[in-house]
């Protein structure tokens, strides 16, 4: 989705709160805070931690790009493979990736920014390379319409258990769970139906386990427990202030959450799950740990709060009120 912050409503948010503090590296670097440093990933709307390749993320561009998806090695921020989706078609407004039980990543070709002018969108799946290197792959391409009708939407995520694809709507209405059928399938329409309320959001993730769903919106996140594909008690978590909030994934330990945004050398932020547990559980979820606290390795936090989340707010009004005014 293209940029609502204004260049002054971003220096009032870096004025107002400081910049997002480092964190420091660890071991080898991977699953660290990083900047995506390829010149041609501008609007990375999704992120997708691979099981396969340790400290690799998978992402894309918004929209205007093409069938690709790029791979980036955490510890470098460089693109190690970028990969062409063939047998699709022309890719209209990309907003998230998942990767699922099966192997396949599952990109979301679901952005509606006219609030329900498209009557289906699409969901291309391809099995994630175990070959890091430049390829052209076939993807499987599914349609995808919703049982109350047309929707806008930025969060697909895929369970990692059941393997159960669910889009998170976010119309101006606010915000919908959609769940998809048990299995997609080609040759017609894949109908999701409206299983939950949640606020409008931007992306989301399961933790590795599959018992927490965390969404995530421009200046705020939650996190669900989820049992038996429905939401159970949510709690607030914490997120880095970014320009673009546009992305959220688990790091594939479930140790951490990776939060990036949209922009030329965008950062993906991590912050670290509660007690660096591998079952973040929000709200409770039993046996698991609670999402992160923002906390940064040097004691810092760099993270939106409620307060913070109010100033920024009454900030972003009044520049509106201004815009109008001229």
């Amino acid at each position: 989705m293209r940029s609502l912050l204004t260049v002054s409503a971003a220096a009032a948010l870096l004025f107002l709160t400081g910049p997002v503090p480092a964190v420091a590296d660890e071991g080898d670097g991977a699953d660290r805070t990083f900047t995506i440093e390829d010149p041609r990933i501008t609007e990375s709307s999704g992120l997708a931690a691979s099981r396969i390749h340790p400290g690799v993320y998978w992402t894309h561009n918004d929209s205007d790009d093409g069938p690709y998806v790029y791979a980036v090695d955490s510890r470098t921020g460089k693109t190690v493979a970028t990969i062409t989706m063939q047998g699709v078609g022309e890719p209209r407004d990309v907003e998230a990736i998942s990767l699922g039980p099966d192997g396949n990543l599952y990109v979301g070709d679901i952005g509606d920014n006219l609030d329900g002018s498209w009557d289906h969108v699409w969901i291309y799946r391809f099995p994630e390379p175990k070959r890091l290197a430049d390829a052209t792959v076939r993807a499987t391409q599914f349609d995808v319409t919703y049982a109350d009708g047309a929707r806008n939407a930025e969060a697909l995520m895929v369970h990692p258990v059941t393997g159960r694809v669910y889009i998170a709507s976010k119309n101006e209405d606010g915000g919908g769970l959609y769940e998809g059928p048990q299995k997609l399938t080609t040759g017609g329409n894949n109908v999701f139906r409206r299983v939950g309320e949640v606020p409008w959001v931007t992306d989301g993730a399961f933790s590795p386990d599959g018992r927490n769903l965390v969404l995530r919106s421009y200046f705020s996140a939650r996190g669900y427990a989820f049992e038996n594909g429905r939401l159970g008690e949510d709690r607030a978590v914490s997120v880095p202030l970014q320009g673009q909030s546009e992305s959220v994934t688990y790091t594939a330990d479930g140790s951490a959450m990776m939060f990036g945004s949209e922009g030329e050398r965008s950062e993906v932020v991590r912050v670290e799950v509660e007690g660096g547990g591998r079952t973040p559980s929000a709200g409770g979820g039993g046996g698991g740990t609670s999402a992160g606290d923002g906390e940064d390795d040097d004691g810092r936090t760099g993270t939106v709060t409620g307060g913070a989340v109010a100033v920024v707010v009454i900030v972003l009004a009044l520049l509106a009120a201004k815009r109008r005014r001229s």
